[in-house]
């Protein structure tokens, strides 16, 4: 038996080792994207790839990591100064921005740990700048695909696997930089969980993993029978073209397991916004934490009591050789919703109305550079509080680009940032407010915009009144606006405006307004 102390100590120090991986990322990678907006995340994970610790970095990185690790795992019998990288959607990724870079952890002789992190690359080459082309209905025209590969052996790239990364991209030169990052922060968290572990000793610290695992299973298991037995249904939509495509879900809750079965979801689509399983696994895990404890530890020991139903060719369980890129940033956010929505009936107490659920993608560049940036929005408000306003929720947890670093990297300016007043729904608790930018660009360029609730609005609940949808308008230098859909991919000229206004979050409860 291992004592709470020694227990909890432990639990702190190996997410401590994430958290400084995380920092060394963000602090020697050359994008904004990864400086700046911290569009990255670090994790540790047992020898067969179960996940020990994370930083609280971005929740659909993190539940899907674990796949990646077991792709590498899957192929490679992992050496001592090796490292392996993955974005390939079908083996192991999510798309093919998000590199994932895994490194084993050995003392002596023994394969003890892994490290990894992931980190968004802002072009990964494709038919746009930005590598997520609004067109895209399949996989190779989103960029360069990287099946499970060693991507460093003894510490230096592998030239199989770094010559054709770079040479893909629209900036080589920006992809270097990241990916050093990632290569230091794998190999400070090497040093650090080596360091840890020579200290204990091997079998202390396979005993105190061991024992906190199991301790997140005890604490997921009593959290769900926590909640009342029972089977909750609810569905909500993508937007594509004038049609919707309908994710649906049924929870199961059984004593101390949860089950969630996406198996009546709408077929795959011809466009790039389908999900693959790594991706709506992470959701589940997001959104059970959110409806029961956050306070459990992450990591593999908690998801054991869940268990997730798909059907595969479907949009939450994408088959290849689909277009996935929105399938990341988009579609999570609505498998999301749809399990908060059917969560809220086991524990109305704990869960918000829904949240602006899109991650407004602006990606915008030529051959010379490439810029990417989510925009935040409107938080929905809770059981017991108003919503955030301007801000990201839901599976992604990144910062924005100061306008100081926009002007310094880029041709083009922000001329308004603000809060989109009174976009939040009404109710008990006002859901949180969406935010109007503007971008003027000083130079022809690829615009796409990859963005949701653009006509289906942000849900209240217990009565409350849904959020504002959201809107992107094109201003021509002449002076015509032009509403654009909430996914495209357009050329933009000097003296152009893209005015992009977020969504509202929902409201929650009838009476006096609790205010923003």
């Amino acid at each position: 038996m291992i004592d709470p102390i020694t227990l909890e100590v432990a639990r702190n120090r190996f997410a401590a080792i994430a958290d400084e991986m995380g920092l060394v990322l963000r602090r020697t990678s050359l994008s904004p994207n990864i400086k700046e907006r911290a569009d990255c995340s670090a994790a540790v994970f047992t020898p067969d790839g179960e996940m020990l610790a994370q930083a609280e970095h971005i929740p659909v990185h993190l539940g899907s990591m674990p796949a990646s690790v077991l792709a590498c795992l899957d192929r490679f019998d992992p050496v001592p100064g090796a490292q392996y990288a993955v974005n390939d959607p079908f083996h192991g990724g999510t798309h093919l921005n998000d590199l994932t870079i895994v490194a084993p952890v050995f003392v002596g002789a023994h394969h003890v740990a892994w490290v990894g992190n992931r980190a968004h690359h802002a072009d990964v080459g494709g038919e746009a700048p930005g590598s997520m082309p609004a067109h895209a209905t399949r996989l190779e025209q989103e960029g360069h695909v990287v099946s499970p590969t060693v991507a460093v052996r003894d510490g230096s790239w592998a030239e199989d696997f770094v010559i054709p990364f770079l040479n893909a991209s629209r900036t080589p030169w920006e992809r270097r930089g990241d990916l050093d990052g990632q290569m230091g922060a794998n190999a400070m968290g090497v040093r650090r969980l080596t360091e840890l572990i020579e200290k204990e000793g091997v079998e202390r610290f396979a005993e105190l993993s061991t024992a906190l695992l199991d301790y997140g299973e005890r604490r997921m298991l009593a959290a769900l029978e926590a909640l009342p037995d029972g089977l909750y249904a609810f569905e909500d939509y993508m937007e594509h073209g004038s049609d919707d495509v309908t994710i649906r879900v049924r929870i199961l809750v059984d004593g101390e397991t949860l089950t969630a079965d996406f198996t009546d979801s709408d077929p795959q689509v011809e466009a790039n916004f389908n999900a693959v399983e790594a991706v709506t696994r992470s959701c589940l895990y997001y959104a059970v934490r959110v409806a029961t404890d956050p306070t459990i530890p992450a990591n593999g020991g908690s998801y054991r009591p869940i268990s997730m139903q798909v059907t595969p060719g479907t949009i939450v369980d994408a088959l290849a050789p689909a277009a996935v890129a929105a399938g990341n940033v988009e579609t999570s956010q609505r498998i999301a919703d749809v399990l908060l929505g059917a969560l809220a009936q086991a524990a109305p107490e704990r869960v918000p109305a829904a949240s602006q659920g899109t991650m407004n993608n602006v990606l915008l560049g030529n051959d010379e550079f490439a810029y990417y940036e989510t925009v935040a929005g409107g938080q929905g408000a809770r059981p017991y509080r108003a919503g955030q306003s301007g801000i990201h929720t839901g599976m992604t947890n990144t910062q924005n680009t100061p306008i100081e670093s926009l002007h310094t990297h880029y041709p083009f300016r922000v001329t308004s940032y603000t809060l989109r007043r009174d976009s939040g729904g009404a109710g008990r608790y006002n859901g949180g407010d969406g935010i109007r930018r503007e971008i003027e660009f000083e130079t022809t360029a690829t615009l796409s915009l990859m963005g949701e609730r653009r006509r289906n609005q942000p849900w209240g609940l217990a009565g409350g009144e849904p959020g504002a949808t959201g809107e992107d308008w094109l201003i021509h230098a002449d002076g015509e606006r032009e509403r654009l859909p909430g996914k495209t991919t357009v050329e933009v000229s000097p003296g152009d405006r893209l005015v992009v206004l977020t969504p509202g979050g929902g409201g929650w409860g009838i009476g006096t307004s609790g205010g923003n």
